[in-house]
C-alpha cells in the first residue's frame, strides 16, 4: 500500500497539486484501493490557493496517518514567503525522513529547499524562478529537463509537469504498464493548440 501525502498552504498553485492529485488517486483506483491520496495542512480550514479555489484538507499536520510520498506543491506562498513557516519546513523534514519519495512541483523546490530535502540537491524548478532558487546557494537548480530524480528526491518545472512526474513515479512504485494504465485512464495525451515557444505576432 502506498500512501501520498499533498501537502496545501494558502497561495498554492492549483494544478501543481490537482494534476498529481489525479494520477495518484486514478492509480490508487486501478490498484483497487489498495492506495490512498490524502491532502495535508496546517489547519483544517479551507485552503485558498493561488486562482481562487478554496480545498478542504483531508488531515492536519499533526493528526495524519504515515506518508510514504511526500509532494510539495509551489505557489507565492512557497517562494516569497522568508522565513518561512517552521512549523511547515519543520513538518515537512521530518516527513521527508520517513518517507520513500519525497516530490517538488514547479517553485515547491523553494519550499524544499527551506526545509532541507532539496539541499545539496539537483532540482527542477519553474523556469522563470530558476536563478533565484539557485542563488539561495546549495543547491543545483537544471534547466533543461522537465523533471529530475536525484536520489529520493523528484522535483519537476512549472504547473504541468508535476502530471509528468507523478506519472514516472506511480511507474517506478507499480510498474510501466500500471503508469501506462494510469495515463490512458486520465486520457492524458498532451497536443496543445498552439507552441509555446512560437513567436508573438506584433
Amino acid at each position: 500500500m502506498t500512501t501520498y501525502g499533498i501537502l496545501l498552504f494558502d497561495t498554492a498553485e492549483e494544478l501543481d497539486f490537482v494534476g498529481p492529485w489525479e494520477v495518484f488517486t486514478t492509480s490508487a483506483a486501478l490498484r483497487e484501493g489498495r492506495d490512498s491520496a490524502l491532502l495535508l495542512a496546517e489547519r483544517p480550514e479551507p485552503v485558498r490557493c493561488a486562482k481562487g479555489m478554496r480545498v478542504l484538507p483531508d488531515h492536519t499536520l499533526d493528526g495524519h496517518p504515515p506518508i510514504d510520498v511526500l509532494l510539495v506543491p509551489g505557489g507565492s506562498g512557497a517562494r516569497e514567503t522568508e522565513p518561512h513557516n517552521p512549523r511547515v519546513t519543520g513538518w515537512i523534514d521530518a516527513q521527508a525522513a520517513r518517507a520513500e519519495w519525497v516530490v517538488g512541483v514547479c517553485t515547491g523546490a523553494f519550499l524544499l529547499h527551506a526545509a532541507g530535502p532539496a539541499r545539496g540537491r539537483r532540482v527542477a524548478t519553474h523556469r522563470h524562478y530558476e536563478q533565484a532558487l539557485t542563488a539561495r546557494g546549495d543547491v543545483t537548480v537544471v534547466s533543461d529537463a522537465r523533471y529530475v530524480v536525484d536520489g529520493d528526491l523528484l522535483t519537476s518545472q512549472g504547473v504541468s509537469a508535476g502530471i509528468d512526474s507523478t506519472l514516472w513515479l506511480v511507474g517506478r512504485l507499480h510498474g510501466r504498464e500500471h503508469a501506462r494504465a494510469v495515463r490512458r485512464e486520465i486520457q492524458y495525451a498532451p497536443a496543445p493548440p498552439y507552441l509555446a515557444d512560437e513567436p508573438l505576432a506584433l
